[in-house]
C-alpha cells in the first residue's frame, strides 16, 4: 500500500475565544476525516489559538512532542506516521491545566488485497468441468454491516469488468452459468464500499489451470508380503499432475507419513509402500493437483491389514531349565519373541531333538504352540530345541537353542554385577576363557514371565522395568553350537521405594506424651529408613518437630500444656523418599497419671495396714481372755514325750465347745514336735497294732481333790527321770508316776503297741481339774 501524506486544515470556529486565555478552547474540524489505512497524516492547526504549552493524545495515549512542529507564526503541524487505527480520537490538551482544548475523530479505510481464487466442481463424484468460482481476500479493517464487497471479473473475450457476486464477508462464491467458459485468463478485482468511501483492490490475473481444483481421486490398496500397493484413478486424465499419499496406523500408533508422487499425463497413479509394520492395520488416502493449482480434497480412506514380512520374523529363541525329577526328566520352557496375534495363517511348532540321535526311532518330542512360550520335557541327555514359524504351511524361519546334558561341563561367566541407575539396571560380567559368540541375558520378576535379550558385549542395560520391584538376572554365554551354564546375579530392585507404612501410638500425660511408631507392610524394595521426624502442634500452632535416627522407635514430647489438644504425625525418611503417618489427635491430662497411681497404691497399703492392725488387736484381745491354769487346783506329773509304745493313747483330749485343746493343756516344752505327734499317733495306728486293757482309775475322795493320772506303761527308772526342778515355793504339786497294781473301779482306755517302744524323754504336762470337770473320759 502506497503511503499517502494528507494535509488536514483545521478551521477555528468562534475566534473571539482566542481573545481571553481563560476561555482558550478551539473546535477542530478536519478537511477529510477518512484516510487510507497505513498512510501518513499531517494535521495543520492554528498555533495562535492555543496556549503556548500543549500536548496531543490519540485514543487517550500521549503523542510524542517530536511529532509536532511549527510551520510559521500562526500555524503548526502534527505528523502521524503509518496510521493503522480503524477509528481514532485526536485531542489537544493544556500542559498547565490538562484541560482538553479541542479534538476530532479520524476514520481509516482500506482496499482489499491478497486475492486468491479457486475454480472447482461442487459434486466431487462427477468428472465434469468446474461450475464454482470462489474468491477470498484480506482486509485489515474488521468487516461490518456498513462495508459491502463486490467481485468484478474481466476475461480476454470480455475485457470490461463485470460484477459477479456480492458479500459482506471476505470471500465470495460465484456459480458459473452453463454458457460461460473460463478457458482463458481471468482478471479479478475486489471492491469495498461504505457510505462515505469506496476502495478497490489492485487487479489480479489468474490462469484457469493455476486455479482449477481437481476432483478427488478414487483409491484402491492391496497388501503383499513384501510391500503394499496403492493405486488411484484421477480426473483431468490428459494432464500431468502431482499427487500425495498419506498413510499411518489406524490406531494412531505412528504419525501419518506423506509420500509425494508425480503422475504422468494420460495415466493413473500408483505407489509401492515398503515401510510398514507386519500384521498391522494401516489407513491410506491420496490427493492430487495440477501444477501450481490448489490440492484436491483427500480421497476416501482405505484401511487394510498388512502381511507378515519375512524379515520381521526374528523369534530370538531362548529356554529356561527346571531341576530334573527322580527319573531325570527336565522341563524346558521355550520362549521366543511373540508374533503378532493379528497375523493370519501363522503357525509355530516346537520340537526337542536329542543331540545323539539313535539309528532307530529318534527321540523327538514335538509340540504345537500358538503363543510365545511352550513347555517341552526332555531326559538327562543333551537336546536341541527347534522352533519353526510357518505361514500357509510354508516355512518362514527356523531357530534352535542348545540344552546341555545333566552334569555336562560347560563354561560360564564370572563376577556378574548388577546396579540400579535411574530406573534401569546395569549388568556387567567377566567373559569365560573360551571364545564366546554372544551372551544371553534373561530377567524376571516373580518367575512367571521372563524377558531376555542378546548382547555382544560383557555389559548391558535392562530397561522398561516395573517400578520398585525385585528382579532375578541370569547371564549365559553362547558358543557356536552350544550354550554354557548360566550365572545368576544377586537379586536387585529396579528402584528403591519409599519406606513402609508408619503407624503411631500416643500415651499422653499432663505435660508430656510418649509417641511410639512402627513401620509395617514393607515391600521387597522399600527404602531403608535414615531418620524419623515427629511433628506436633496445637490448634493455634506453631508446629514443632524432633528428628531421631533410624534406631529409635519412640520419643517423649516434653513441656506440653495441660488439658490441651495436640496433633502429631511421624515422617519416615529414606534416600528415595518419605512416608508420613496419619495425623493423630490427643489431649494432655490435668494431673500426672503416675502421681494418681502412687496416691492410689499408698492409700491401698494404708487401708490394708489399718485392717491388719485391727485384726491383730482383735486376736490379741482374744488371747488375753484365754483361761490360765489355777496352781491351787493343778499337779505336776512326768509325762513321756513320746509313748513308750507307739500308738498308745493314754487319754482322749478334753473338749470345750468354746476352746481348743490348746486352751486346756499347756506343756513346758511347747516347741517340741513330740507333742503334736502324740495326738497323731493316737488315731493313726491300725487296729491290728493296738491292744486294749481295762483299768479302774482311783475314785476321788472329794469333788475338789485332784485326780492323779498314773502311767503304768513300763516306768522308766527313777534315776533316768528328767522331770523339771520346781522351786520350793511352787504352787504346783509334784507327782512322780509309779507302778501300781491296785485295781481300778473304772475302765481306762489304753492302746498298747505290740512293737518295741523306743526310749523317749518324758515331758512335763500341767493338768487342771477344769479338764475333768467337762465330763470327758479317756
Amino acid at each position: 500500500m502506497k503511503e499517502m501524506s494528507i494535509l488536514l486544515a483545521l478551521f477555528v470556529l468562534a475566534p473571539s475565544i482566542c481573545k481571553a486565555l481563560h476561555e482558550n478552547t478551539c473546535n477542530v474540524v478536519l478537511k477529510d476525516q477518512y484516510i487510507e489505512w497505513g498512510s501518513d497524516l499531517d494535521v495543520v492547526y492554528p498555533s495562535s489559538c492555543v496556549p503556548r504549552k500543549i500536548f496531543w493524545t490519540l485514543n487517550n495515549r500521549r503523542v510524542g512532542e517530536s511529532q509536532s512542529r511549527s510551520v510559521n507564526s500562526t500555524h503548526a503541524v502534527l505528523s502521524l506516521r503509518n496510521f493503522t487505527h480503524q477509528s481514532a480520537i485526536l485531542e489537544w490538551h493544556s500542559a498547565d491545566t490538562l484541560q482538553v482544548l479541542g479534538g476530532t475523530t479520524i476514520t481509516a479505510y482500506s482496499k482489499p488485497g491478497k486475492i486468491s481464487c479457486i475454480l472447482y466442481r461442487k459434486n466431487q463424484s462427477d468428472e465434469l468441468s468446474a461450475n464454482l468460482f470462489n474468491c477470498s481476500w484480506e482486509d485489515p479493517i474488521k468487516p461490518s454491516a456498513q462495508i459491502h464487497y463486490s467481485v468484478l471479473i474481466a476475461t480476454s473475450s470480455n475485457p470490461s469488468p463485470s460484477e459477479v457476486c456480492e458479500s459482506k464477508s471476505k470471500y465470495c462464491i460465484w456459480t458459473i452459468s452453463n454458457g460461460m467458459s473460463l478457458l482463458d485468463s481471468v482478471t479479478v478485482t475486489v471492491r469495498a464500499k461504505a457510505a462515505a468511501w469506496e476502495a478497490c483492490s489492485d487487479p489480479r490475473a489468474f490462469f484457469p489451470d493455476h486455479i482449477r481444483k481437481m476432483i478427488r481421486p478414487k483409491l484402491t490398496v492391496t497388501p503383499f508380503p513384501d510391500h503394499v500397493l496403492v493405486e488411484w484413478l484421477r480426473a483431468s486424465f490428459s494432464k500431468e499432475c502431482r499427487c500425495e499419499v498419506s498413510y499411518g496406523k489406524a490406531d494412531g500408533g505412528r504419525l501419518t507419513e506423506l509420500r509425494p508422487n508425480t503422475t504422468p499425463e494420460r495415466s493413473h497413479g500408483k505407489m509401492q509402500i515398503e515401510k510398514w509394520d507386519s500384521c498391522s492395520n494401516y489407513t491410506f488416502s491420496v490427493r492430487c493437483a495440477l501444477h501450481e493449482a490448489p490440492w484436491s480434497d483427500w480421497s476416501d480412506k482405505k484401511t487394510v491389514l498388512t502381511k507378515l514380512k519375512k524379515r520381521d520374523v526374528k523369534p530370538l529363541l531362548w529356554r529356561k531349565l527346571s531341576e530334573p525329577n527322580e527319573d531325570g526328566v527336565r522341563k524346558v520352557r521355550a520362549m521366543w519373541t511373540e508374533i503378532a496375534s493379528t497375523c493370519p495363517d501363522i503357525f509355530t511348532s516346537i520340537k526337542a531333538a536329542p543331540i545323539q540321535e539313535r539309528a532307530v526311532g529318534a527321540d523327538r518330542k514335538e509340540a504345537s504352540c500358538g503363543s510365545s512360550t511352550c513347555d517341552v520335557y526332555v531326559n538327562q541327555d543333551a537336546h536341541r530345541i527347534i522352533l519353526a514359524v510357518l505361514r500357509d504351511e510354508t516355512l518362514l524361519v527356523e531357530d534352535s537353542v542348545y540344552v546341555p546334558a545333566i552334569g555336562e561341563s560347560l563354561p560360564r561367566v564370572t563376577n556378574i554385577q548388577a546396579a540400579t541407575l535411574g530406573g534401569v539396571i546395569l549388568v556387567s560380567w567377566n567373559a569365560p576363557i573360551e571364545p564366546v559368540a554372544a551372551y544371553m541375558v534373561d530377567w524376571t520378576h516373580g518367575g512367571d514371565r521372563y524377558y531376555w535379550k542378546e548382547s555382544r558385549h560383557t555389559n548391558t542395560t535392562l530397561c522398561d522395568l516395573l517400578d520398585k520391584q525385585p528382579y532375578n538376572i541370569t547371564v549365559t554365554p553362547l558358543f557356536v553350537d552350544k550354550t554354557g551354564h548360566g550365572a545368576r546375579a544377586l537379586q536387585i530392585c529396579s528402584r528403591a521405594g519409599d519406606p513402609g507404612n508408619v503407624a503411631i501410638q500416643v500415651e499422653a500425660k499432663d505435660k508430656s506424651a510418649l509417641v511410639r511408631w512402627t513401620v509395617s507392610s514393607r515391600a521387597a524394595c522399600s527404602g531403608a529408613v535414615v531418620n524419623y521426624t515427629v511433628f506436633y502442634s496445637t490448634q493455634e500452632g506453631p508446629q514443632l518437630n524432633i528428628t531421631v535416627d533410624e534406631t529409635e522407635q519412640f520419643i517423649l514430647l516434653k513441656d506440653l500444656h495441660r488439658e490441651t489438644q495436640y496433633s502429631v504425625h511421624v515422617e519416615a525418611a529414606a534416600l528415595t523418599g518419605t512416608t508420613r503417618s496419619r495425623e493423630t489427635l490427643f489431649y494432655t491430662k490435668r494431673f500426672d497419671p503416675e502421681l494418681i497411681t502412687v496416691v492410689s497404691v499408698s492409700g491401698s497399703i494404708a487401708l490394708l495396714a489399718l485392717l491388719l492392725s485391727s485384726c491383730i488387736a482383735v486376736q490379741w484381745k482374744k488371747f488375753m481372755k484365754k483361761p490360765v491354769p489355777n496352781p491351787a487346783l493343778s499337779s505336776v506329773v512326768f509325762w513321756p514325750a513320746g509313748s513308750h509304745h507307739e500308738g498308745t493313747c493314754p487319754f482322749q483330749p478334753f473338749s470345750n465347745p468354746s476352746e481348743s485343746i490348746c486352751d486346756a493343756v499347756y506343756t513346758s516344752e511347747a516347741q517340741s514336735p513330740s507333742t503334736s505327734s502324740l495326738a497323731a499317733r493316737c488315731d493313726s495306728n491300725p487296729a491290728g497294732d493296738r491292744t486294749e486293757e481295762h483299768v479302774d482309775p482311783p475314785t476321788p475322795t472329794a469333788p475338789g481333790d485332784p485326780v492323779k493320772s498314773i502311767e503304768t506303761q513300763h516306768p522308766s527308772p527313777r534315776e533316768d527321770s528328767t522331770g523339771p526342778l520346781l522351786p520350793e515355793n511352787s504352787p504346783y504339786r509334784r507327782q512322780t508316776p509309779v507302778e501300781s497294781s491296785a485295781p481300778r473301779s473304772s475302765k481306762q482306755c489304753k492302746r498298747v503297741s505290740v512293737k518295741e517302744t523306743r526310749k523317749i524323754a518324758p515331758v512335763t504336762v500341767y493338768v487342771t481339774l477344769d479338764m475333768f470337770e467337762q465330763g470327758q473320759d479317756c
